[in-house]
């Protein structure tokens, strides 16, 4: 996690056609966007990669020179990569965090810089933002302080940090699930979203917020997305 120029600690698309994104349920280019069919590309999970938080801190530091104007909040690695010894897709998830008066202003600064604004891609109060290369491959979110996506990653994020039995366990869950030839996009979320609510069992979130991701990540029909939905990243 890097700090803005407040100082203050936050609570946390490069939209890549050659894979999904999987904490709260967040496809690249996903199911019910733009058309595109979710279920078309292969879902690869690959053992756990020192060069990851390397490759976050390296985009970090541009990310906040390109924001330098910007009263951001913080600037955190959150998803499956940012968790030391868990297997995940190879692709950086960071969660440039801000107070809701400020969205615009970062998304402008990272236009400049090259990024392409998505919108929020059915997730209110998280924007995505297509990045200009794939050095490294991420996904990257300008979100709203405080809304339950971003409180589900950072939630998410400590336990398994702090759990190895925890993190093990959904790391074999993730790579059994890969393996899996015909698995499409719904199915893996879906599947992977028992162990997640264990997680999540030892977070501060509400009931109903965990009941409102459990809802989302199996697709239970009817279920409303709450407002700054947790839609799954890992």
């Amino acid at each position: 996690m890097m700090r803005g120029r407040s100082g203050c600690t936050g609570q946390p698309e490069r939209h890549d056609t050659r894979s999904l994104k999987l904490h709260g349920r967040s496809t690249e280019w996903g199911p019910n966007v733009n058309g595109w069919d979710a279920g078309s590309v292969a879902i690869t999970v690959v053992p756990y990669s020192p060069d990851w938080p390397k490759q976050f801190a390296r985009v970090a530091a541009d990310l906040q020179r390109a924001l330098k104007r910007v009263p951001i909040l913080s600037i955190e690695h959150v998803g499956s990569t940012s968790v030391p010894g868990l297997a995940a897709k190879p692709i950086i998830d960071i969660d440039i965090v801000v107070e809701r008066q400020n969205v615009p202003e970062a998304i402008a600064a990272l236009v400049g810089i090259g990024y392409v604004h998505r919108g929020n891609l059915g997730v209110t109060d998280r924007e995505s933002l297509a990045a200009p290369d794939d050095e490294p491959r991420r996904n990257v979110y300008v979100c709203v302080a405080g809304t339950l996506h971003l409180r589900n990653h950072l939630a998410v994020r400590k336990i398994l940090r702090e759990r190895d039995d925890l993190r093990d366990r959904y790391g074999a869950v993730k790579t059994q699930l890969a393996r899996d030839p015909s698995m499409d996009i719904e199915t893996y979320l879906a599947l992977k979203s028992p162990i997640l609510q264990e997680v999540l069992a030892l977070s501060e979130l509400t009931d109903a917020e965990k009941r409102a991701i459990l809802a989302l990540n199996t697709g239970a029909a009817g279920a409303p997305e709450p407002h700054g939905s947790a839609r799954d990243l890992t």
